[in-house]
């Protein structure tokens, strides 16, 4: 009696053990997986933005860097510099007009695309894959394109508008405001409206045909069916990508860069901090206003979540 009064104490204390040893062979092998991961993201992601704070709040230069690598005279000048320039506000405006039009644009004809390829026909998958083409082309090269397109001298567009749209002269689409920013923006459109099309397919394909067909049954028009039936169940789709898009354009560089070089009222947020550090060799400004940016986009996303996405979950 007495040892299997023995055995049966010793049992609970021998499977806690086992189950103690298992647990931390778990645990290990689950740090193990996510360590490559981590030193990935802390090197690629933690590091620079935590460089780039620093730099933010020192009076640096490509010389000083040189010499004394991070121990550079702190001052707070740089971020008064970039609140009271006006160039600051005039390129932080021109990013949102780009931001909002860019993204509102790309989303409506994506979503125009989606619904003409609903319904089935033939040839659906061919056409559906090269809708994305200006999504997946290299920008360099579909830039390109653009700049010869858009020639004031030789470009198709100009030849056709001289010829049969009575245009007097040549536009210079990509170096004269207003046509410039409008040009960047419809580019924008061109090039984002796939990535706007697949999530809204996806979205169309999961909906449930019942009560559409009921809808129809009623007597609803196409219009009635798309306001009142469809619409409704994309507004959560429509949502994520507005911001998703907001977030993209907002720091987009090489677009704009690339069609325009900023210039002729195009210079965006992110082309004046590339100047601002090539052009001027300012590292501590350029710093302090790509830090600038990133606490406007981050208390812009905190408003966002904290009350509007919060609000459409509820509803």
């Amino acid at each position: 009696m007495t040892q299997l009064a023995n055995r049966a104490t010793a049992a609970p204390s021998g499977g806690r053990r086992r189950r103690s040893i298992s647990n931390r062979r778990d645990n290990r092998a689950g740090l193990t997986m996510v360590l490559p991961t981590t030193i990935i993201i802390f090197a690629i992601i933690i590091v620079p933005v935590i460089w780039n704070l620093i730099l933010a709040f020192q009076d640096t230069s490509f010389t000083s860097i040189a010499e004394n690598g991070l121990a550079n005279p702190f001052t707070l000048q740089n971020f008064a510099d970039v609140l009271t320039d006006p160039g600051f506000w005039q390129s932080l405006g021109t990013t949102v007009v780009y931001s909002v039009f860019s993204t509102a644009g790309s989303i409506a004809v994506g979503l125009i695309a989606a619904l003409a390829f609903r319904k089935p026909f033939r040839g659906r998958g061919v056409a559906r894959s090269l809708m994305l083409l200006p999504y997946v082309a290299p920008v360099v090269a579909v830039t390109f394109v653009w700049q010869i397109m858009l020639n004031p001298q030789f470009g198709i567009i100009n030849s056709l508008g001289t010829q049969f749209l009575g245009w007097e002269h040549g536009i210079d689409f990509l170096g004269k405001a207003p046509f410039a920013l409008m040009t960047v923006i419809g580019f924008e459109i061109w090039r984002y409206f796939p990535f706007a099309f697949l999530f809204l397919t996806a979205r169309l394909v999961s909906l449930p045909g019942d009560v559409e067909e009921a809808a129809l049954v009623d007597g609803v028009t196409p219009w009635q069916n798309f306001r009142h039936v469809v619409f409704p169940q994309l507004l959560p789709v429509i949502s994520l990508l507005s911001v998703l898009r907001l977030i993209m354009t907002f720091n987009k560089f090489d677009d704009v860069f690339l069609l325009t070089g900023g210039g002729a009222g195009t210079e965006v947020s992110a082309v004046r901090v590339y100047d601002q550090l090539v052009g001027s060799f300012d590292i501590g400004g350029a710093a302090a206003n790509a830090f600038v940016l990133s606490a406007i986009l981050a208390v812009s996303l905190f408003i966002y979540v904290k009350f509007f996405a919060r609000r459409g979950e509820e509803d």
